[in-house]
């Protein structure tokens, strides 16, 4: 077929991203009503509509991003890099707020009306410039003290730029990093020294946290001691502070097995965040433990080939782009479910994919579309990296 020759790369990982897509409309079709409700005024026409063109961009860029050979991917991530550090750092002057609460992780885009969050462009860019230096000197021993401003400065940076608004993002972002640093052949003297005192930074940010947060430079820091206290200790929280977790629960709980049906669910005149956070809540309450499980098997298996293709590819570039930008988004869904039955504290990551969210779903389909791209470099003997 022509569709199967315009589409390049793993034919699995296009039908998998094409199907949770479709999937979407119906749990975002379904809370957008409860939108329609509380605003009392039809707006669900026009939520799928941005939906829709929210998702059919996402797969233009897929299929342009898909296109672009991995070394000329690799230039674009090194000169996108400072730039995006300079929106980073413009976002924490800005003082946006939406309902209320702070929203400076986000900048309005005044053409298209919407709201950009500069920190999911910036774990693709990041995790594009680590692969790149990772494969460069893959044939070589690499010293710390020659790796600091190449590789631990930009990983910084983008990590403590980000953590100051994102705490669930940063640390995801810092994660990968970590990881694609082993997977990268990155010296483990190194690497061990520096997860040590990752933990002893951990735990004493914790440790302020819980005790003096008025100490930590966001204004951020309450929330998250309040995330952290209603998920150790839930029978000493208040109703407010579980208020949006328990309704998540009690959609889970009405599901059952089947489910009530789609566009059934009563949780979804209550909740919060239904078409983003908790969407995956409205989808087991209607479809049951069949359909979350479903759903949950699809990540899995987006996973699969997350593997398979990093296994195949043999270019280093290429193998280290598809484990740095193809397993955040598996992990990211995984957060979003453990969230809903609360294995997690609330963390505001949304459901790749599923959710309605904004340019977030841009950022998921070119991280997809880059992926698609070093597919195609299986067999090949010889990565490509430029810095």
């Amino acid at each position: 077929m022509k569709l199967f020759q315009v589409l390049k790369g793993d034919k699995t990982l296009w039908a998998l991203t094409l199907l949770l897509a479709l999937i979407s409309f119906l749990p975002v079709y379904s809370a957008g009503t409860q939108i329609s409700t509380a605003e009392g005024v039809s707006v669900i026409s026009t939520l799928l509509f941005k939906h829709m063109f929210l998702v059919g961009a996402g797969f233009f860029l897929i299929y342009l991003t898909h296109k672009l050979p991995i070394e000329r991917i690799a230039v674009l991530g090194w000169l996108f890099f400072v730039p995006v550090i300079a929106l980073l750092a413009y976002t924490l002057t800005m003082g946006n707020s939406i309902g209320g609460v702070s929203a400076n992780r986000w900048v309005r885009v005044p053409l298209i009306n919407m709201n950009f969050q500069p920190s999911t462009l910036a774990q693709v860019v990041l995790m594009v410039c680590i692969a790149s230096y990772l494969a460069k000197n893959k044939a070589r021993t690499i010293k710390f003290t020659e790796s600091i401003l190449p590789l631990w400065i930009p990983i910084g940076l983008t990590v403590l730029l980000v953590f100051s608004q994102n705490f669930s993002t940063a640390a995801i972002i810092g994660t990968m990093a970590f990881v694609l640093c082993f997977i990268g052949g990155y010296p483990m003297k190194y690497l061990f020294g520096i997860a040590l005192a990752l933990a002893a930074g951990a735990a004493l940010f914790l440790t302020v946290l819980m005790k003096s947060p008025e100490l930590i430079p966001s204004d951020r820091a309450l929330t998250w001691r309040n995330r952290v206290e209603t998920f150790m200790n839930p029978e000493e929280a208040s109703s407010d502070s579980r208020h949006q977790i328990t309704l998540a629960k009690i959609a889970v709980a009405e599901g059952g097995v089947f489910g009530k049906g789609a566009g059934k669910s009563v949780i979804k005149n209550r909740i919060s965040q239904g078409t983003s956070d908790f969407i995956y809540a409205i989808i087991v309450e209607e479809y049951g433990l069949v359909g979350g499980l479903f759903l949950l098997l699809l990540y899995i298996v987006f996973l699969i080939r997350i593997v398979v293709i990093a296994h195949t590819t043999e270019a280093v570039f290429a193998k280290l782009l598809v484990v740095g930008l193809g397993i955040p988004i598996v992990f990211q869904a995984l957060l979003n479910m453990a969230v809903v039955v609360e294995l997690l504290p609330v963390t505001g990551q949304p459901l790749p994919l599923i959710s309605m969210g904004g340019t977030s779903i841009w950022m998921t389909c070119i991280a997809i579309g880059i992926v698609l791209s070093a597919a195609q470099h299986k067999n090949k003997q010889k990565a490509v990296a430029v810095s």
